[in-house]
C-alpha cells in the first residue's frame, strides 16, 4: 500500500519540479530576452559605457543642482529594490505628519524664495518606494531653483523637463509623468 501511494507522489514531486523550477523559468526568461530585452535586463540607462541607473527604479538626488524625486520608504536605504514596499503610514499617524513636514522644510531650505504649493508626489512616498517619476507638477517647483544652481535660464531647464515629460501610456493610461533620472541626466549632458 505505502508503495503504491509514494511512488506516484515521489514521480509527480519530482515532474512538477522539473516543469515549474526549471522550464517555466527558463521559457519565461527566453520570451523575455527576445521580446522584451531591455525590459528584462533592468531597463538599465548607460553613460560612457557604463550603467548609472535604470528607468523603472528611483535614485536619491538632494542636490539643489537636481531634481528631487518622490521619497522612498524602502529601509534599510532608500530605492532598495530588494524591500519594495510603502510605509504603510495612515493619513492620522504623526510619523507620516512628521515626514511631509521635514521634506516641506528642506524643500523651502532648498528654494527659500518658493512659496508655490508642494505638490503632493514631492512629499509623500509611493506604493513601491521605488517611483523613478514625478509629475510634471513637481517639476514645475523645481524649476527656478535648478535653474539657479546650474546658472540657467528657467526657461532652457523647463525645455528639458518638456523634452523629458512622458506623456498617458496609449493616451488613456496614468498621468504625464517625468523620469528623475532622464531628466538629471539630460541636465548634466546640457552643462557639458
Amino acid at each position: 500500500m505505502m508503495k503504491t501511494i509514494l511512488r506516484p507522489a515521489i514521480v509527480l514531486f519530482v515532474a512538477l519540479t522539473v516543469l515549474t523550477g526549471l522550464v517555466y523559468p527558463a521559457v519565461v526568461t527566453a520570451i523575455g530576452q527576445a521580446a522584451f530585452p531591455h525590459q528584462a535586463n533592468g531597463s538599465l540607462i548607460e553613460r560612457d559605457g557604463r550603467a548609472v541607473g535604470s528607468e523603472i527604479i528611483g535614485q536619491q538626488f538632494d542636490a539643489p543642482q537636481y531634481f528631487w524625486g518622490r521619497l522612498s520608504a524602502t529601509t534599510p536605504n532608500p530605492y532598495n529594490a530588494g524591500s519594495s514596499s510603502g510605509s504603510n503610514l495612515g493619513p492620522t499617524n504623526p510619523a507620516l505628519a512628521d515626514e511631509i513636514k521635514g521634506r516641506i522644510d528642506a524643500l523651502h531650505a532648498a528654494d527659500p524664495d518658493n512659496r508655490a504649493p508642494v505638490p503632493v508626489d514631492l512629499v509623500t512616498s509611493s506604493g513601491s518606494g521605488l517611483d523613478p517619476e514625478i509629475s510634471p507638477a513637481a517639476a514645475a517647483y523645481q524649476v527656478a531653483r535648478v535653474a539657479k544652481a546650474r546658472g540657467m535660464t528657467s526657461a532652457q531647464v523647463e525645455a528639458l523637463v518638456g523634452e523629458a515629460t512622458s506623456a498617458r501610456q496609449f493616451g488613456v493610461l496614468g498621468e504625464p509623468r517625468v523620469n528623475v533620472l532622464k531628466l538629471n541626466l539630460a541636465l548634466d549632458a546640457a552643462r557639458g
